[in-house]
């Protein structure tokens, strides 16, 4: 029984992990670029990735009703109680991947947009 809420929160880990390898740095080609006006540029474009909506809360809520379910069918109600913490805290860090990773997309597309070069 412990073996498989360990390999469901390692499932949950190599998730996330996909995720959080794709919100790297953006890279743009500076030939030509004044760089006063990507600074402004960027820090208009991260503001509005605020616009995207945080996904932690319903990760965590999502992540412990599987967790639970997961747990109820491998054991018994203690089962499903630590697996159901272990997938509320999975579910919290992956929607909280999940919104970095669209807020990068959404910095990546405004600074494309606004005429720059993106090399990544």
């Amino acid at each position: 029984m412990k073996r498989s809420i360990m390999y469901f929160a390692l499932a949950g880990m190599l998730t996330i992990g996909s995720y959080t390898a794709h919100a790297a740095e953006i890279v743009i080609d500076p030939a030509g670029v004044d760089m006063q006006q990507y600074q402004n540029d960027l820090v208009q474009c991260h503001l509005l990735s605020r616009q995207v909506r945080p996904k932690a809360g319903r990760g965590a809520v999502g992540g412990a009703v599987v967790g639970g379910l997961v747990g109820r069918a491998v054991g018994n109600r203690h089962t499903a109680r630590r697996a159901a913490r272990a997938g509320a805290v999975g579910g919290l860090v992956r929607g909280a991947a999940i919104t970095r990773y669209q807020r990068h997309v959404v910095v990546r597309n405004c600074l494309h947009n606004r005429g720059y070069n993106i090399l990544n």
